[in-house]
């Protein structure tokens, strides 16, 4: 007897909450993810989120049990937008904070801190700094808990403009130019 090989299945994942799109509701950003299963696979919404899917989906459902559903969703919606617009504010108050510090007589290091808050990974930032200016640069730990990726060199006008140019998500706005003296 020839035993056959297990076939694989064929997984949609959403491609904003990464979730299979049955399983998008529990995430927290169930709109966004309905707009993209539409767009990208018309079909699976039409199985999920159509009128008539969610007709039969709620049929067996008590009167009660329905509104309860409804209120759930309009409460999970609400509180969705508002994670949403909390997170733009932030976005807008953010800084990134490029400090020019003063070692000895005329050596220089390049302070730059606030990154973390538009989603950037600070190791590859540094990284980025250190192949763009041929310089070193680390992430180091402030002594206020956050980190801040430290470039040797006087290199923070540059470093305004290579963020601006490789980071599009940060606004020039956002980006606030220091000089420190003598750092001990």
């Amino acid at each position: 007897m020839a035993e056959t090989a297990p076939v694989g299945r064929q997984v949609v994942y959403c491609g904003v909450c990464t979730l299979p799109p049955e399983y998008c509701e529990y995430g927290g950003t169930v709109k966004k993810c309905q707009d993209w299963v539409e767009k990208n696979h018309p079909d699976l919404y039409a199985r999920i989120w159509s009128p008539e899917a969610l007709e039969a989906a709620t049929a067996a459902l008590s009167v009660e049990a329905k509104e309860r559903a409804a209120k759930d969703a309009a409460k999970k919606a609400a509180k969705a937008e508002a994670a949403e617009q909390k997170q733009a504010e932030k976005l807008a108050k953010s800084v990134v904070t490029i400090k020019r510090v003063e070692r000895n007589k005329r050596k220089f290091v390049t302070a730059v801190s606030g990154l973390e808050a538009f989603g950037l990974d600070l190791k590859k930032v540094a990284k980025d700094f250190g192949k763009k200016f041929a310089t070193g640069s680390s992430v180091t730990k402030t002594p206020s808990g956050g980190e801040e990726i430290v470039v040797q060199g006087d290199v923070s006008g540059e470093i305004e403009e290579f963020l601006l140019e490789k980071y599009k998500e940060i606004p020039e706005d956002n980006i606030e130019l220091v000089e420190d003296k003598k750092k001990k």
